[in-house]
């Protein structure tokens, strides 16, 4: 039996925006439109390894607001810091670094800055170091998850802020949520799809957690989806399409949710780019 085919179209052609500059991230809103974060020139890694947070010179990003009729595009110049991810933030726009130092004395990095369409900042503040995902509601809930090190700890923070993998905040960077329901090691993969729907997988279970009822009266459940590894998927809350895990990254399974809790074993689908040929 082969896979089914799924090919996908071009959305939007964004080549005339790029140039100049380098994709540092792409990601859906809340709002259902897409976020391109752009950066002049991606920092290279100290000693060959480690994600600089703080910047030893000024770099200009812009983030493109893309919809499949019209691009909008924001410039935030001068910015010393390296941020990896964006989404909306009501009429503004959040920019969150993946690394953040702590350098003791109370003396730490700010690594999510709150931008207004002009590239002006709003405000800044800090959302803890070994960010993995983040992901906003249209209400402005900001659902962070975290990978190892910032789990359990880097970049001189003995007592990490993501010690529990996954947090939410509100629009100030005030937690208004901690996992206390998940053993994670690591945070794979995250979903919220809305308010009452955050969706995440983690190390070493690697299990599917759900957190129903909102940051006020969260209630988690779990699932096993039986992969191991994947690193990312999408789920309508029905459908769950998984990136196929260890060994398998950049081929597809395609889940449903047969009985509440249960997935059934799902089929493996192939994505094909508009020319035929597998997407990678």
């Amino acid at each position: 039996m082969t896979n089914p085919k799924v090919k996908l179209l071009p959305f939007a052609d964004i080549s005339n925006y790029v140039e100049g500059f380098d994709i540092v991230s792409t990601q859906w809103g809340g709002d259902g439109l897409v976020y391109v974060l752009l950066m002049n020139q991606i920092p290279e890694r100290e000693r060959g390894m480690f994600v600089q947070s703080k910047l030893n010179q000024s770099y200009t990003y812009k983030v493109l607001i893309v919809t499949d009729q019209t691009i909008e595009e924001v410039v935030i110049w001068g910015q010393t810091f390296n941020y990896h991810y964006v989404q909306p933030l009501h009429d503004h726009l959040l920019l969150v670094g993946a690394r953040c130092t702590n350098y003791g004395n109370q003396q730490f990095d700010l690594n999510a800055k709150v931008c207004d369409l002009e590239g002006n900042t709003i405000r800044e503040f800090l959302l803890g170091d070994g960010i993995q995902s983040v992901q906003v509601t249209e209400k402005g809930t900001i659902w962070t998850s975290y990978f190892d090190e910032g789990v359990f700890g880097n970049y001189g923070w003995s007592d990490p802020i993501g010690s529990s993998g996954l947090l939410a905040w509100d629009e100030h960077g005030n937690k208004v949520y901690e996992n206390r329901a998940a053993d994670i090691a690591d945070c794979y993969a995250l979903n919220v799809v809305n308010e009452k729907q955050i969706w995440f997988y983690f190390y070493t279970d690697f299990e599917l957690g759900c957190i129903s009822g909102g940051t006020s009266e969260p209630n988690v459940s779990f699932m096993n989806p039986n992969i191991s590894g994947s690193s990312g998927f999408s789920t309508d809350g029905y459908h769950f399409l998984f990136d196929a895990g260890y060994g398998k990254h950049g081929t597809f399974v395609l889940k449903k949710m047969e009985k509440p809790g249960r997935l059934n074993k799902g089929q493996k689908i192939d994505l094909l780019n508009e020319d035929g040929q597998p997407f990678k």
